[in-house]
């Protein structure tokens, strides 16, 4: 009898999904590791660097003192009641650690939330981004996830039908994008981003590729703009950002913007501007634009990859498509509620006039110093490998 489940009889949008991050190399460079263990000094190194993802505490990036002690306080409250834990934790953190706990129903980080998460902490996040943008934020538009992955897949559940329906996607990209256009059985239509012009993304390349998939019966659904860039470490002109909303707003697209190195900026001439800021800034008001959001707590000079952390901000939907993205989040019941913290004190940290900037500063200058460095070697390391000169790194993450 043949075996009930085989290759041949699997979900061919599964077959055809390819996830290169956690592909071949990945693979056997594990096998490596494995022989390293078992058989030391077969090979001619002693040690791998896993270089594949962005994952800078495996690398040796310290996480920020703050955070960790506010995390360590929501975990055991009962630490709260200790008077020893006044010279153990900065008082900040004390009373930070109180104000999250006060939000949670319970006071318990173990047990399931909201689906969109806590709404003290979505509050806090809704805060960070009016404080950065200049324009409000809803809470309610906020939906915490386990990173900024799952709030990709959830958008791209949420549009795609079938092969007929298509996501416009930058090429380079991260493989998040194209695995989960063809996990969720749609096409992804690819606009080239030009090296020669600073890997800049050129409307007209846009309108040409989404004419031609239009051409194809293809429905094109939404684009995905990813700034500062991921792989090629760009960060766009705020005149180029302009120009990309109005280009959504013209032709019917949603905008899913992942902003997740947004802290990752280590030139002086450059600034992030994320993409609601800018559309509100030219005038365009919540009805005006579908937009979707994208931050993670794994970038940055924090870098929590392992807590799994996210949140994606939603504006610009009816109240009947609301409910069905709310429906979906559902279905997961909620994310972790170590990340939902993490992405609150992200959003939100301490103001100047608190001691806690005290631990979360140094943390900070470190971090983004070390990766401005990590940067600069990277690029004088690939100017020297391949043929042509590669431009300034703008933006870069281990």
């Amino acid at each position: 009898m043949a075996p009930s489940v085989a290759v041949e009889n699997l979900n061919p949008k599964v077959l055809k999904c390819e996830y290169a991050v956690r592909g071949e190399i990945v693979i056997h460079a594990q096998r490596l590791q494995q022989q390293l263990q078992t058989q030391p000094g077969s090979l001619p190194f002693d040690e791998i660097l896993y270089c594949n993802i962005g994952n800078p505490q495996s690398l040796g990036q310290k996480p920020v003192t703050f955070f960790r002690e506010v995390l360590a306080l929501c975990d055991h409250p009962s630490l709260l009641e200790k008077e020893e834990t006044k010279s153990l934790f900065s008082a900040d953190a004390i009373s930070r650690a109180k104000e999250i706990l006060a939000a949670i129903p319970g006071r318990a980080t173990g047990a399931y939330s909201h689906s969109q998460g806590i709404k003290g902490l979505r509050d806090a996040i809704a805060a960070g981004i009016a404080s950065r943008d200049g324009f409000p934020a809803n809470a309610d538009d906020i939906f915490v996830t386990d990173g900024a992955s799952p709030g990709v897949h959830m958008m791209m559940q949420l549009l795609l039908r079938d092969e007929k329906d298509g996501i416009l996607c930058p090429i380079p990209q991260y493989p998040l994008y194209s695995a989960s256009i063809a996990l969720h059985g749609g096409t992804l239509v690819p606009y080239y981003l030009d090296e020669k012009t600073g890997w800049g993304l050129e409307i007209s390349d846009l309108k040409k590729q989404l004419e031609d998939a239009r051409s194809k019966g293809i429905d094109v659904r939404a684009l995905v703009v990813i700034n500062p860039g991921n792989p090629t470490g760009q960060v766009l002109a705020e005149d180029n950002q302009c120009d990309i909303v109005r280009f959504c707003k013209n032709e019917g697209l949603v905008l899913l913007a992942d902003e997740v190195y947004q802290e990752n900026i280590y030139v002086d001439d450059k600034k992030f501007n994320s993409f609601k800021k800018i559309a509100r800034s030219i005038g365009y008001g919540e009805d005006d634009l579908p937009l979707v959001s994208f931050q993670s707590v794994s970038k940055g000079y924090y870098g929590e990859c392992g807590k799994r952390g996210g949140y994606m901000e939603i504006t610009g939907f009816s109240a009947p498509v609301r409910e069905q993205v709310y429906k979906i989040a559902s279905v997961n019941l909620c994310s972790n509620i170590t990340g939902q913290i993490l992405a609150s004190l992200v959003m939100n940290p301490p103001k100047v006039n608190y001691m806690a900037l005290f631990k979360l500063c140094p943390d900070r200058k470190c971090q983004t110093v070390q990766l401005k460095i990590s940067a600069l070697f990277c690029r004088s390391g690939t100017n020297h490998m391949l043929p042509t000169r590669q431009r300034k790194m703008e933006s870069f993450n281990l």
